[in-house]
């Protein structure tokens, strides 16, 4: 077995903290899409959305704001985006697409503040991923209030549960996104 990445310890091991919306969330996500515009040559990146609890008005949420980046591949993202974000200090992150084989299945980046608290997820995703639904999520959780609320209760339960397991706290989240998108599902055949 191959020992975690000392980053990735770290990334796992810290504290999960939901927090009242904050109407700052979403300037701070045209902030930093700004600044990877800035940093990053453009035929490297394309669309950039906010998405998760940060980018639903009212929602508590971890105050960590969820970004999805377009790339052209996740190649691209360790050959060409890591080496120009990690001088700057984003952690890199990926799943391999198979145990002990080259690939990677899934890649992201922490921002952190000068405290060491995290700021941004800067997913990176190709334009054909099926990663892009978690928009229909957020879609949904801004059209229906009432299923924000629910979703907003569930996640201070787990994270009162869970709290320094980031892990458990996901996985416990499943069953409620799997309805949701099945309703969006539904709505979408109407």
């Amino acid at each position: 077995m191959r020992a975690k990445a000392p980053h990735v310890t770290r990334a796992l091991g810290e504290r999960i903290d939901i927090v009242p919306y904050d109407a700052a969330w979403p300037a701070s996500f045209e902030a930093e899409a700004a600044e990877l515009r800035r940093l990053l040559p453009s035929e490297l990146v394309g669309r950039i959305e906010h998405f998760g609890s940060t980018a639903v008005p009212g929602l508590a949420a971890k105050p960590i704001i969820d970004m999805m980046a377009e790339v052209p591949s996740l190649a691209v993202v360790a050959q060409r985006i890591a080496p120009i974000l990690t001088p700057l200090g984003y952690e890199f992150f990926w799943r391999d697409a198979e145990r002990g084989l080259p690939g990677i299945a899934y890649a992201w980046f922490i921002k952190r503040d000068a405290e060491g608290h995290r700021t941004h997820h800067i997913h990176c995703l190709e334009a054909r991923s099926s990663e892009w639904e978690r928009l229909l999520f957020r879609d949904y959780l801004r059209a229906h209030p009432e299923t924000a609320r629910e979703y907003d209760a569930l996640k201070r339960r787990i994270a009162e549960k869970h709290p320094d397991d980031r892990v458990a706290y996901s996985k416990a989240k499943t069953g409620f996104v799997r309805r949701v998108m099945d309703a969006v599902r539904r709505e979408s055949t109407r």
